[in-house]
């Protein structure tokens, strides 16, 4: 997080629970209007809608008001659909809520009031608030007491903004069998993706061998065979020096298909040499940037090793980029990948490369992001949870 943003974010935070105090008020206005309609209403409804059709509207309204607030004030963000009960269930749980953030927003400015106009009258007025002189241990006393009564206001403040997200969780968010679903929707589509990225992958390694090494032993076998025909010894010893260096080259070859199936450091040193190992190897200037304390899981290890060299691979042939930047961080639960190069950009996220990387990453339930606009760079991140 940027300084910038740890400044921002709890202004934003204080700014979303001042406007949720003001909606709060305008909703307590609508249930008390609503209360005596919706009773008339569930009273003596006989099947169909329970719930006035004006009154679900302004709820409906209201609700996603308070969505939109949650969203850009509170970091919280649900699209899961509801009812008109669900909503005014929502805003019957959530004005108390809001209220509570507002009145807890007035006590700190009448404090900050106060202690301005305190300190005001002891040093450039003159006019002492309540006839209290400025001695030393007065102030010292209402120093303390200001900074724990502001310490308190703070995680009031906190705890009002966690509230606000939970209740809209509990009672807009998924139901626990709805969750259940998309879990296992979602495993059973990352299931798919794998075992297409694993056909891609094979499908790269056949074409690889077959274009490369497959090639070069043809060339080779050729060579000896022509050096095992020829009787002048001056040429079989020239074919012969051929076909030693086409072996050379198809090594090399073939040694360079074993690296992109899996690199051998990732077992011994771990990602940190893999990832230096690809610098070396690519033909653009690649920085390497890592942080991350231990040594994440395997599979994690893997997949972000595969994303840099996929990402690396890119930029060196379609992107015209002049240097890569690659920052690798984290913690012991999250694993973050940042590759940006200097290219024209334009990447398409859904191609073959970049959407089998989306999916090993899906399969660990991590995110892969592409932005590449028209001029560049390119910033591919990934967010591989380790557990």
């Amino acid at each position: 997080m940027t300084a910038s943003a740890r400044w921002t974010r709890p202004l934003r935070a204080v700014a979303g629970l001042a406007l949720g105090a003001a909606t709060a008020a305008a909703e307590l206005a609508l249930l008390a209007v609503a209360a005596p309609l919706l009773v008339y209403a569930l009273a003596f409804a006989r099947g169909g809608h329970r719930v006035p059709a004006a009154l679900a509207r302004a709820a409906g309204r209201l609700t996603e008001l308070e969505r939109r607030r949650l969203a850009a004030f509170l970091d919280y963000r649900d699209t899961t659909p509801y009812g008109p009960l669900k909503a005014i269930a929502y805003l019957t749980l959530r004005v108390p809520v809001g209220l509570l953030g507002g009145a807890i927003l007035v006590l700190v400015g009448y404090g900050a009031e106060l202690a301005v106009r305190l300190a005001a009258g002891w040093w450039i007025t003159g006019d002492h608030l309540d006839g209290i002189p400025p001695a030393w241990w007065i102030v010292g006393y209402l120093t303390v007491l200001g900074a724990v009564l502001l310490f308190l206001a703070v995680q009031g403040l906190l705890g009002v903004a966690l509230l606000e997200r939970r209740v809209a969780r509990a009672v807009l968010g998924p139901s626990p069998l709805a969750e259940y679903e998309a879990r296992i929707a979602h495993l059973a589509t990352s299931r798919a993706e794998v075992v297409d990225a694993v056909d891609d992958e094979r499908r790269r390694i056949e074409r690889d061998l077959h274009d490369g090494v497959q090639q070069r032993l043809v060339a080779l076998g050729m060579l000896i065979g022509r050096a095992r025909r020829a009787g002048d010894g001056d040429r079989r010893r020239d074919l012969l020096a051929q076909a030693h260096e086409e072996s050379q080259r198809a090594l090399a070859d073939l040694r360079e298909v074993a690296w992109r199936v899996y690199p051998a450091a990732l077992d011994g040193e771990g990602l940190r040499t893999a990832l230096e190992t690809v610098a070396e190897r690519s033909p653009l200037p690649v920085e390497i940037d890592y942080a991350v304390p231990g040594r994440p899981p395997h599979a994690v290890e893997t997949a972000a090793y595969f994303v840099v060299t996929e990402a690396v691979t890119n930029a060196a042939k379609h992107s015209g980029a002049t240097r890569v930047r690659v920052a690798v961080g984290g913690d012991a639960r999250m694993v973050r990948v940042r590759i940006e190069d200097d290219g024209g950009g334009g990447a398409d996220p859904a191609g073959g490369g970049l959407a089998g990387l989306a999916r090993r990453a899906a399969a660990l339930d991590g995110v892969l992001t592409v932005a590449s606009p028209p001029g560049g760079p390119t910033v591919i991140e990934a967010e591989l949870p380790c557990g």
